[in-house]
């Protein structure tokens, strides 16, 4: 592989079975970081390995589910004993719950997607910025969604999930002002994955953007010479949405 600005990096890629952490996943590969994978599925998690090891890239495998947070934990002692440290976080991985009215949110609906969508986050914070600081430049990504601003109605659960994980980001950015690192959201707007699908039944996912379009943004935003800090990036309102 040529051209490669992420040459020597280390990135770790939550949700990476799938979707956009998947394309995410190719694409940092691509560009030159080796790649820890996590994700439930491995099967998903396998063919991942194909594609990046078929072009010459490095991707290290972690099943996991992240509502176990001590294994969070554990993958932060993992990565310091083999690598020493950390240049790059995607904080992909997602959960929608149910669309419904607020009074009907199943109390385990809401547990499961607060566990993913925030929880888990924090804990990939409180155990990955150790290594983050040992980089020359850690780059820290999470995702959200438009919805967290909005406040959408049957979409509570999602929606504040979302906005909780904003804050806790943004509070952490202004934390890393005098750091090597740069903490930032991504919010990739409606993209055909299958969340998109679950969320909204009927829709054509041919008129929306694909996994893959939104990649080189992420690229982008977790290279060393990305110097934002704190920032919800949409991506409908970058260079690189060709709508």
């Amino acid at each position: 592989m040529t051209n490669q600005p992420l040459a020597g990096r280390i990135t770790l890629v939550t949700g990476a079975t799938r979707g956009i952490g998947y394309h995410a996943a190719l694409s940092l590969a691509k560009a030159g970081s080796a790649i820890i994978a996590v994700g439930r599925t491995q099967g998903g998690l396998e063919d991942l390995d194909d594609a990046i090891t078929s072009m010459g890239g490095e991707c290290t495998l972690v099943p996991m589910d992240l509502k176990k947070f001590d294994g969070i934990d554990q993958l932060g002692a993992i990565i310091n004993e083999r690598w020493g440290r950390l240049d790059g976080l995607f904080g992909n991985a997602g959960i929608l719950g149910d669309i419904t009215p607020a009074n009907q949110v199943e109390p385990k609906v809401f547990d499961d997607v607060f566990a993913v969508n925030m929880t888990a986050n924090y804990r990939l914070i409180r155990s990955l910025d150790p290594l983050l600081r040992k980089s020359e430049a850690g780059r820290a990504l999470f995702v959200t969604s438009g919805v967290a601003q909005t406040h959408r109605a049957f979409w509570g659960a999602y929606a504040a999930s979302k906005a909780a994980l904003e804050a806790f980001v943004r509070c952490y950015a202004n934390e890393l002002e005098v750091t090597n690192i740069k903490a930032n959201l991504l919010n990739p707007g409606g993209t055909a994955t299958k969340m998109r699908a679950k969320a909204m039944p009927g829709e054509n996912p041919d008129i929306l953007p694909q996994p893959e379009h939104v990649a080189p943004l992420i690229v982008d935003m977790l290279s060393p010479g990305y110097d934002k800090n704190g920032e919800i990036v949409s991506f409908r309102h970058t260079d690189y949405f060709k709508g």
